[in-house]
């Protein structure tokens, strides 16, 4: 039987802080008090550090479901806004200093993803289509969870800051992402059913407190570039990369799913994303940036920049999951229980 799939109003767990600022956040969540930490700690932290960036992830999560135990008005607490505009700040300029040599146009940005490459010795979901075991689909599965239960709510906020062509076809993409109006499919519930099929918990957020900072860093970033008018090149860059690379890779991850046996949802889940994300290529590609570009070409740079950021860090995801799999360790913070045996 399908699970229930991320249609109930339940809130995730809060959980415990890494570090001196997660911990501030995660104790004033709690207590409905200020964050307290000293005065420094911000500009000291580690940019990619897991303290750090499950700070902005427990801020950022205010925005969508929030936690249990803490009030709703908590997401405009200044107090929390001050702290959380801090530490993006510190994580947007170690993103702009990593890509300081990076694009600045849409070409530049786009053209090397438009090519299936000859040599995919690097590429996760090839690993995972020809050697990848099932432990480690189950782990790539948990931690994608953190954005696939709450796929495309980040790009939806993009919407009211486009006009005509590009706003008429970002809805018509989310239209897709979120069932065509059908809630078993929308998307999210899809993926749902393929952690039921993986023998995981389909509870949205019940592995934040597994996922290392490498994986917290790629959802924190299209909720950066979400929340910020200022950003909104940069999230329409984020999303175009998300969906001209989606369905090559989607395709072999399906495969992935068949040869392992993962379970017929499992399966579906990226079969369904080979045949929509190509067609969302296209709209993406010649309506949304397209049309931003018509109507505001000065957000060229931040398209780019938004591409590039995309594939900086999904490629920092990428060496960690392989290296540590290379190593036969689990790529979570903690191993995932063992799957149950199928009942005779």
């Amino acid at each position: 039987m399908a699970s229930p799939g991320p249609t109930t109003a339940a809130r995730p767990r809060l959980v415990e802080g890494r570090g001196e600022l997660s911990g501030a956040v995660a104790q004033a969540l709690r207590s409905g008090g200020p964050p307290v930490y000293a005065a420094g700690s911000v500009a000291e932290a580690d940019p990619w550090g897991e303290d750090l960036q499950l700070a902005l992830c427990l801020l950022y999560e205010l925005h969508y479901r929030g936690f249990d135990g803490v009030e709703d008005e908590r997401e405009w607490d200044p107090d929390l806004l001050r702290l959380r505009q801090a530490m993006e700040a510190r994580f947007l300029h170690a993103l702009r200093t990593e890509l300081s040599d990076g694009p600045r146009s849409v070409e530049d940005a786009f053209a090397p993803l438009l090519l299936e490459p000859v040599d995919l010795s690097g590429s996760l979901s090839h690993h995972l289509e020809t050697d990848g075991e099932l432990w480690q689909l189950r782990e790539y599965a948990a931690l994608r969870s953190l954005y696939h239960l709450k796929e495309a709510d980040p790009h939806v906020w993009v919407v009211p800051r486009l006009t005509g062509r590009a706003k008429a076809a970002m809805a018509a993409i989310e239209y897709d992402e979120f069932g065509a109006g059908r809630a078993d499919r929308v998307h999210a519930r899809l993926f749902a059913d393929l952690m039921t099929d993986l023998d995981l918990d389909p509870t949205y957020g019940r592995y934040l407190d597994q996922a290392p900072a490498v994986l917290l860093a790629t959802v924190n970033a299209m909720s950066l570039f979400g929340l910020h008018r200022a950003l909104r090149g940069a999230l329409v860059g984020h999303f175009a990369c998300l969906e001209v690379t989606s369905s090559p890779g989607s395709r072999r991850m399906a495969r992935a799913m068949r040869r392992c046996a993962a379970g017929p949802a499992a399966e579906r889940f990226y079969a369904e994303h080979v045949e929509a994300d190509a067609v969302h290529e296209q709209v993406v590609r010649h309506d949304v940036i397209g049309g931003l570009l018509a109507d505001e070409p000065a957000l060229e740079a931040d398209i780019a920049f938004g591409c590039a950021a995309t594939v900086l860090l999904e490629d920092r995801l990428a060496t960690h999951l392989r290296e540590t799999w290379r190593q036969g360790h689990s790529a979570l913070r903690t191993p995932l229980e063992r799957r149950r045996a199928p009942q005779a």
